[in-house]
């Protein structure tokens, strides 16, 4: 058996063997299988696909390449996932909504994958911020406070972790096996028995459609249902982006307003994903948990234990990175927003210095964009759609404004939330 072998199968379409899959990703783990030659494969899986035996064993045997975190003496916990978009900074609004209401959250996150942002790459952007915890530190973090977020240990699924770094930078993202077998493997070495994963569908996600979200959806609860995992899949709109701010610590401003009671569409989906999960992890009807996931937002409690979170991992919330340069973008006509581009602002934001073109590309913490106007405003000839914030010298008359779509009339509304399945 060899690697060309395999990779020529997979590239004519044919069905890999349990064998074949774990000889791919073990060599590469071990260093037998080149960079190149992981590539190779997985674009051929990104053009041919997988079946859903196929999908499985790369999990299992993703899943089985490290140690799993036994969360057992924490009694019931809950973890959530996104599968990436543009803005989303829910992690930091949900985690510390759902542990105010008495649930407990564990959460090991990820970074930024292509234009999409990563969690921890916007913890990393408030300074002092730990998210490297050992497994002790981890566990009493979340009997002592409800809650404790940290970057992915090499440990626990090495092969994924290898694997997810390789697809940032080769355009392999966009692949519904891949995506599915990427994320189960860590949501099950991670050690929750409850899981709200919040499905992304549109032009700024990884996913674009909604028949392909609700393959994934299905998919991943398959999955889970096969480890003994409840999960409930949240399918929401992310053809625009979610809020106001994109770039890391501009997302971390965004998600302290929120938490404060800022209104809008960033807020209802982080309530609906809030409410998934202290349904899941209270065990009490949907109706119940969205009441106190409400009150708690209202009553300040949710803001106060996100600082308690991030002071508890060593973060300074007051002293947030700031880009050397502003730029205001402005409209080149009048009319109605009728759409706000969320991939070419993904891009763009990537191209300030937010995000990685390259592995090993630095990160400007106080790069991104603040969008001025959302969909639905009136605009004017010189009204400012955003504001850019780079360290980067730039002429803002070169920035294109393609990303918003202005038309005559006001645009229809698009629902927020597609489908939510179980």
């Amino acid at each position: 058996m060899n690697i060309i072998e395999i990779i020529n199968k997979k590239r004519l379409g044919k069905i890999l063997s349990e064998e074949e899959i774990a000889y791919a990703v073990n060599g590469y783990l071990s260093g037998e299988v080149k960079d190149y030659q992981m590539s190779s494969l997985l674009m051929a899986i990104v053009l041919k696909g997988l079946t859903d035996h196929e999908i499985i064993t790369l999990t299992t045997i993703m899943l089985n390449s490290g140690e799993k975190l036994d969360l057992s003496s924490l009694g019931t916990v809950v973890d959530k996932h996104s599968t990436g978009g543009v803005g989303d900074k829910t992690t930091l609004i949900v985690a510390p909504i759902v542990a105010s209401c008495g649930g407990r959250v564990a959460k090991m996150s990820g970074r930024g994958l292509g234009h999409t942002g990563g969690t921890i790459d916007k913890l990393e952007s408030i300074p002092g911020f730990q998210v490297a915890l050992d497994e002790k530190t981890f566990l009493n973090q979340v009997k002592t406070i409800g809650l404790a977020v940290v970057s992915q240990t090499s440990n626990l699924v090495p092969a994924d972790k290898k694997i997810y770094a390789l697809r940032d930078v080769t355009g392999t993202v966009e692949s519904i096996p891949l995506i599915a077998s990427s994320i189960m493997s860590k949501k099950i070495a991670s050690g929750a028995k409850k899981l709200v994963i919040d499905v992304k569908v549109g032009k700024g996600a990884l996913i674009k459609t909604l028949k392909d979200a609700q393959k994934l959806a299905k998919l991943m609860i398959q999955i889970g249902a096969s480890h003994g995992i409840e999960v409930v899949c949240i399918l929401s709109n992310m053809d625009i982006p979610l809020g106001n701010n994109i770039g890391n610590a501009l997302e971390v401003k965004e998600a302290m307003e929120v938490l404060q009671g800022k209104t809008g569409h960033l807020t209802d989906l982080c309530i609906e994903i809030a409410t998934q999960m202290v349904h899941l992890d209270l065990n009490i009807s949907t109706k119940e948990a969205k009441k106190l996931v409400q009150k708690n937002i209202a009553n300040g409690n949710a803001y106060h234990k996100f600082l308690e979170f991030v002071g508890a991992q060593g973060g300074n919330i007051s002293n947030l990175p700031q880009s050397t340069y502003q730029y205001e973008i402005l409209s080149k006509k009048s009319g109605f927003i009728d759409t706000i581009d969320a991939l070419l602002l993904g891009n763009l934001s990537m191209h300030l210095g937010a995000g990685r073109l390259n592995l090993n590309d630095k990160l400007d913490y106080g790069a991104g964009i603040i969008l001025n106007k959302k969909v639905g405003d009136k605009v004017e000839v010189g009204d400012t759609l955003m504001t850019l914030y780079t360290s980067k010298e730039l002429n803002p008359q070169e920035i294109s404004t393609e990303s918003f779509l202005i038309t005559d009339n006001p645009p229809k509304e698009n629902p927020l939330i597609y489908q939510i399945m179980e």
